[in-house]
Order: structure tokens, then sequence, then C-alpha cells
């Protein structure tokens, strides 16, 4: 199967790289050659820009695309309708930001999803219309190829080789061991996919023609942060006592929820209660499998040690913030 890949090299990308040849597809990628260029040299690359510079492209064939690396509809728009002659399915990877109201739990793939605030451009993406321009792209995706698009929406996607720290803070922090600062409650459902799980059923879904839309993520429900982080702890074999701390006094410190403490929502994010459980029903009925927690972590710290030391955290507490929290808390009056 010829397999066209837009990105390929980064994270999620890659992993849809390997599993695609794992599988035997003739791939070929399609990025600016800035993010690992070293990367895959036996296989074809066609650099080129989403934004104006998609004229490799034009003239060729393959049996599929994969979107990995579009944000901005008019960007995506232009990829799309290039590309309807010349692919049998486009598979766009979106994101479960896509759905307007995250604030019940088991949200399907039929809930009304994001719109853009109100004076908001389709040309800035931030924070706030992340999930609304993702929905855009979607229809972009969906009007060039009406009845050809595979649309994926996963949740928060992890493992080996994830650039945000979302995930690999927890495994990286506990292996280090020592007094830990875990947020409450420890019961609290938490929910994500391993970049690999995802990157192999996307590939076989495509092999299949499969298209519509999919949630993709773990099972709701099954997991709690409290579970998690124990399973850190007992993987990475460290001495580490977990120290867990009130959502007020978090709040009141000014942690910042969800990049200081990955994975933590409190209650109070009353609009965000339903984030950490959505629906991945359709999916898992499609072949959607996952691998054991345990295999995540261990894979997600062996990677993890091979970055260099000084390498930039993206996401989570630094230890000097850590410390003065847990100080704080145990002399709280």
């Amino acid at each position: 199967m010829r397999t066209l890949i837009l990105g390929g090299t980064v994270f999620l990308g890659r992993h849809l790289t390997d599993a695609a040849r794992a599988r035997g597809h003739e791939v070929t990628l399609f990025n600016r050659g800035q993010s690992n260029p070293g990367l895959y040299p036996e296989v074809e690359h066609l650099h080129g820009d989403r934004d104006g510079g998609l004229a490799p492209l034009a003239g060729r064939r393959w049996d599929a695309a994969i979107d990995t690396s579009g944000y901005l509809p008019r960007a995506v728009r232009a990829s799309a309708e290039l590309l309807a002659d010349s692919v049998g399915t486009y598979t766009f990877i979106s994101s479960k930001s896509a759905y307007a109201d995250m604030s019940r739990p088991g949200v399907e793939e039929s809930a009304p999803l994001a719109t853009l605030p109100e004076g908001a451009s389709t040309e800035e993406m931030g924070s706030e219309t992340y999930g609304a321009l993702k929905a855009l792209c979607e229809r972009e995706v969906e009007a060039a190829l009406p009845g050809r698009a595979l649309i994926v929406r996963p949740g928060l996607i992890v493992g080996p080789h994830d650039p945000t720290d979302r995930f690999t803070y927890w495994p990286h922090r506990l292996a280090a061991g020592g007094e830990a600062l875990a947020p409450e409650p420890r019961d609290k459902h938490v929910q994500f996919i391993d970049a690999r799980d995802l990157a192999e059923w996307i590939v076989r879904m495509v092999e299949r023609g499969a298209t519509g839309v999919y949630n993709a993520n773990g099972r709701p429900g099954e997991l709690t942060m409290a579970e998690l982080l124990d399973a850190c702890v007992r993987v990475a074999g460290s001495e580490t006592t977990l120290t867990w701390i009130s959502e007020p006094f978090l709040l009141e410190h000014d942690v910042g929820v969800w990049m200081d403490l990955p994975l933590w929502i409190p209650t109070a994010e009353t609009a965000m209660a339903g984030f950490l459980e959505g629906s991945v029903a359709r999916a898992l009925a499609a072949g959607l499998t996952l691998r054991p927690l345990e295999e995540t972590i261990r894979d997600t710290l062996a990677w993890d040690a091979t970055r260099p030391p000084d390498t930039p955290r993206k996401a989570g507490l630094t230890a000097e913030c850590e410390a003065a929290l847990l100080a704080t808390w145990h002399n709280r009056g």
C-alpha cells in the first residue's frame, strides 16, 4: 500500500511511519525537513510547506494520506483539495478538544463541536481556539473528500518521543525518588493513549479503507490518578513517597491545571469534568487495542533516559517549586 504521511518524523507521525513500514507500506513523507531530518533515510521524503508550498505533492498518487500536522483550516483545505484526486482516503488527526461540551463523561462522536469565540481568527491557534480550529479542519477534509475521510479524535497521546512532557513528567519524577507531590483527588479517573497503539490502529483502519469519525483514547473509568502514580513508582522501582495535597491548597498556591501537574483537572473545573472520561466504544469495536500501562511507563522511562540531561521540561513542576509547595503544605497551621 502506498501511504503519504503529512509530517511523519515527530511523535505520533513517527509512530505512524514505523507502523506503516512494519506492515509493508510504501511510505512517502511530506514535511519541511526541519524536525529529525536524519530519520528514515530509506523512505521517500518530499520537502515543502503546508502554507503555500504543496507543489511537491502535485501529479502524484497514493492509496491513502494521513495528515498529522493540520491545525489551520485554510492549510488543511489546501492539502485536502490538492490530494482529493490523488488518494483513496484522507485520514485527519483531530482532537477530543474539538467537542463543544466536555462537562459530562461519555462524550460520543455525534456530540456538537466547538465553535470559535466571537472575533477570533482562523489564522491564530491558541488554547482558546485550538479545539474549534480542529473542528473546522475536519469539515474542510470532509468537504474535499466526501465519504472518503477518516477523522480521528485522540485524547492525550503519550509514550516514547513525546515532546510535551504532559505524561512523561510522572514516570520521570517518580523514578527520581524521594517525596513527591501528588494532586488530590487520588480517585479521579485519568485517560490517555499510547502513541504506538494509536498509530497501529490508524494504519489498520487505513488499510481497510475505513471512514467516519472515531474517538481514540484509553478506556474510560478504568484508571485513577493514584493507580497511575503507584504504577510509575512500581515500574521504576524507586524509593518514592507520595504526598497527596488537596485541590484548594494547590489552587490557592497558583499551581497550573494540567501543565504544572499533568493529568490534573480539579473538580472545580466543571466545564472539563468529562475530559478524561470520553467514550471510545466505537474505536474499540473497530479493533483498537491498548497495551498494558506498565509497558507504556517502562518504555517512556527508557526513552526519557536517552534525552540530554539538560533538556528543558515543557510540563510539570520544577524541583524547586515542588519542594517549596511540600514545605508549605507540611508547615501549614
